[in-house]
């Protein structure tokens, strides 16, 4: 048998959830970077967001999740009831999601859509894919918020050893669908990976920031019990 690895166990994660938005019937909160939205297996790994709301609202439950290094946006369920109403929204495309990213390089193009689809990396589990065959239809559409240079100074910096003048790219997406690591490989494939993003990215990428440039900054939908249209907004840190 081949030794198991070290499974990887979460740093502390000291921030709190935001509540951006409550009622009877939903949830809306500000996930900060670092916290897991669902606990993972490992005993130590219990802290999540699930896990610190279901202590204050017993009957939440998750509608979709975000990446660990991503912060932002997320919106949960009251019941089981309005948990079906929202997912059924979510698998219609109903719901409309926008994200703030700092990509490493910079962007030529003002806006854009991305269109290559995503499979599962069957030989580096649980890594996804960039494949135009097998994948599936994916597309973001980007728009190009600020051009700037980085400086060893700027407060997102990780590494000083590494520094120096660096192109970096503010960018919204507007993910048309959902796949997995949608926004970090769609980032790749534009030659223009997210800072801090450590699957994906390259080096000097990874090691421009201390954690993932991503942001869920803006999420519409409509209430499941009134029907009302609903965008909440959430500015991003960076």
């Amino acid at each position: 048998m081949q030794p198991q690895a070290d499974p990887f166990i979460v740093p502390l994660c000291l921030d709190k959830i935001q509540i951006l938005f409550e009622d009877e019937h939903i949830l809306v909160i500000n996930k900060p970077s670092g916290l897991l939205s669902l606990s993972g297996k490992h005993p130590l790994n219990i802290d999540s967001v699930h896990y610190r709301l279901v202590n204050i609202y017993p009957n939440c439950t998750l509608i979709h999740r975000l990446d660990f290094g991503t912060s932002g946006i997320m919106i949960l369920a009251m019941n089981k009831e309005v948990n079906a109403l929202l997912c059924k929204q979510f698998s219609d495309r109903r719901v409309s999601k926008r994200y703030t990213a700092l990509l490493h390089g910079t962007l030529k193009a003002d806006s854009g859509i991305v269109d290559i689809g995503i499979a599962k990396d069957r030989d580096n589990f649980p890594l996804m894919k960039l494949c135009e065959y097998t994948g599936k239809p994916a597309q973001s559409q980007f728009k190009v918020l600020k051009r700037f240079t980085q400086l060893p100074q700027d407060n997102f910096y990780l590494d000083d050893s590494r520094a120096g003048e660096r192109g970096v790219t503010k960018v919204e997406y507007e993910p048309i669908t959902g796949r997995t690591h949608q926004l970090r490989l769609h980032s790749q494939y534009i030659g223009h990976p997210i800072l801090g993003c450590d699957l994906y990215a390259s080096d000097e990428a990874y090691f421009m920031s201390s954690r993932l440039m991503l942001h869920a900054s803006q999420l519409s939908f409509e209430h499941p019990i009134s029907n009302k249209a609903m965008t909440i907004k959430c500015n991003s840190p960076f």
